[in-house]
């Protein structure tokens, strides 16, 4: 019987010739250097031979696992290679009937007459939400637990709305499938969103919808009040941090040449350090802030107290004289860019840490804070470009960074 040592050995020849391992099984050493696994055998009188992998990508042991399981069906009077063919076409038919191949299908009907950017966001939507669980399925197996376990998945990430929008768009697709002869049955129309999701809870932390987004930031952009006010609310759109945070800013937590913003455990809600990744936009409004500065140690110092930050309302009754009363807070930018960025793919926990919404029991918050730095930079970023291309164009447009 071979061994590895032998095989590592082996040197190509002007010939090719075989090295037996037994039983039919033996390694092919081609001219060229190649080593492949070959099996020799006889079925219904005639002789084959069977490929099982080259080596080192299969090394000897995977060769006669391989060869084993052949001989056993052989044993059985069936022919292996005929097994394995019949095998793959089984695998094919399950992949072209697969619930990611049915969703494709159903994409490119559903295009037609929708924006480049609508389009885009529900791909992104269905690859980052649904395909991980049914994806591989075939949508003919896929029954409603599964699509129960789906929505409450995304829905324990804190994000309900996208759970709801993620069982609908699931069963707009079973509803293609059953029209053009792929399934039978469309098992997300025995569940109502109702059934298994929490009831959202009100409260008078307000936003403007997404599609308003482009008029809000023009109006922060030709603020007429303080200077000051303004660039606030740029930063906090670019950082989406709590208001709280926000305001309290001291110039000591800023380090410009890392693009770092380093907010201690004593200001933050959860007690625990924060890190802000500053795009190249929160660079420019750190830099005009400085330019205006009042105060050698804040941000934002009050107008009638320099040594104390602004009001916890200014920002609220900017957003008022702005004509966003009861439709803007400054929490709202938080929930707006968890909507989106979550929405274009980008990684769950990426944004939760982003958001200082990280599970405190999940690893020790010196860790913690300081999480996947690298990859919330690039997220923090084209966050930004987004917000600047969306406000000078008017209308809410597409990333063109990479979901992280």
């Amino acid at each position: 019987m071979l061994t590895d040592t032998e095989i590592r050995k082996s040197k190509p020849t002007d010939k090719a010739y075989r090295l037996p391992d037994g039983k039919g099984l033996f390694l092919f050493i081609t001219p060229t250097g190649g080593k492949l696994w070959r099996f020799k055998y006889r079925h219904d009188a005639k002789q084959k031979l069977m490929a099982l992998g080259q080596y080192p990508d299969v090394p000897l042991v995977l060769a006669r696992e391989r060869h084993a399981a052949a001989r056993a069906l052989l044993a059985t009077g069936v022919d292996p290679m005929q097994a394995r063919k019949t095998e793959k076409v089984a695998r094919k038919a399950t992949s072209e009937n697969s619930f990611r191949t049915i969703a494709g299908l159903w994409l490119e009907h559903w295009r037609v007459g929708k924006s480049g950017q609508h389009v885009d966001s529900t791909r992104r939507r269905i690859e980052a939400n649904v395909f991980p669980l049914l994806g591989a399925r075939p949508i003919t197996e896929i029954e409603a637990p599964e699509l129960v376990t789906m929505v409450k998945s995304i829905e324990g990430r804190g994000v309900g709305d996208l759970a709801k929008r993620a069982l609908e768009t699931t069963g707009q697709i079973f509803r293609f499938g059953i029209a053009h002869g792929y399934t039978k049955r469309n098992p997300a129309a025995e569940i109502k969103p109702s059934d298994i999701l929490r009831p959202t809870k009100k409260t008078n932390l307000a936003r403007v919808d997404v599609k308003e987004l482009p008029a809000l930031l023009r109006a922060i952009e030709v603020y007429q009040g303080t200077h000051i006010t303004r660039l606030a609310m740029k930063l906090l759109a670019l950082t989406f941090v709590r208001t709280t945070e926000l305001i309290g800013a001291r110039w000591e937590e800023f380090d410009l040449e890392a693009r770092r913003w380093n907010i201690p455990a004593s200001r933050m809600k959860m007690k625990t350090p924060h890190i802000v990744t500053l795009s190249s936009q929160a660079i420019e409004v750190l830099e005009l802030l400085r330019s205006l500065a009042r105060s050698e140690e804040l941000l934002f110092p009050g107008d009638r107290n320099p040594d104390k930050p602004m009001s916890n309302n200014t920002i609220l009754l900017a957003l008022k004289r702005m004509g966003y009363q009861g439709r803007m807070t400054g929490h709202g930018f938080r929930g707006l860019a968890s909507t989106i960025l979550h929405e274009q793919g980008y990684n769950h926990d990426h944004i939760e840490l982003q958001l200082a919404h990280a599970p405190r029991n999940a690893v020790s918050a010196a860790y913690n804070h300081a999480l996947y730095l690298e990859p919330r930079a690039r997220m923090m970023q084209e966050w930004a470009d987004f917000l600047e291309r969306t406000q000078r164009g008017g209308k809410v447009l597409p990333f063109c960074g990479t979901a992280a």
